[in-house]
């Protein structure tokens, strides 16, 4: 059974302090690739997908991301504030619930950039998740064709299709990718 995803959440509150210096001056969303923000690059593809509400939590100069986001009537854009206390990713989203609704969304990084390959990623994402048979569906890219990554990665996949937290980091449950 596939959904349709119409709505999305935004992850924006970072310090982005792995991209000092680029960031002493604006929030990580809105470094430019391209003569274009990374949040803009983001909502675009999510509007591409035909979700048409975004919540975007806000911390690090979260002003300057709402005076960005002002202007754009294309999709409906909240605000998750956590100015007052910055939260980890987990902590973001579930302060953000309220307003992401009971419908199953998405989840986005406002610094998550890629090459398109054979179709687009996230409508591809949203037609396999099937919430009878799952919580939650990542998209994961390979490190191999990954562009500005050099390291080794969270996750491992085994032959099956199963995936594993990479030995070292935290959080060692096991998934299953969709085949």
């Amino acid at each position: 059974m596939s959904i349709t995803l119409k709505t999305a959440m935004v992850l924006a509150a970072g310090l982005g302090t792995r991209m000092r210096p680029a960031n002493n001056v604006k929030p990580k969303p809105l470094v430019e690739v391209r003569g274009r923000t990374l949040i803009d690059r983001v909502l675009d593809r999510l509007i591409d997908a035909e979700v048409t509400r975004v919540v975007v939590n806000i911390h690090y100069k979260a002003e300057m991301l709402r005076t960005h986001l002002a202007p754009r009537k294309d999709i409906a854009i909240d605000f998750s504030d956590e100015t007052g206390l910055l939260l980890d990713t987990g902590g973001g989203v579930v302060k953000a619930l309220p307003l992401l609704g009971n419908a199953p969304f998405l989840t986005h990084n406002s610094d998550s950039l890629w090459i398109e390959g054979m179709g687009r990623a996230i409508p591809r994402l949203a037609a396999a998740f099937d919430p009878d048979r799952m919580d939650a569906l990542m998209l994961m890219a390979s490190t191999v064709t990954a562009t500005g990554y050099d390291g080794r990665g969270d996750f491992v996949m085994d032959e099956e299709g199963h995936l594993h937290r990479r030995e070292g980091r935290p959080w060692s449950r096991e998934c299953r990718s969709p085949r």
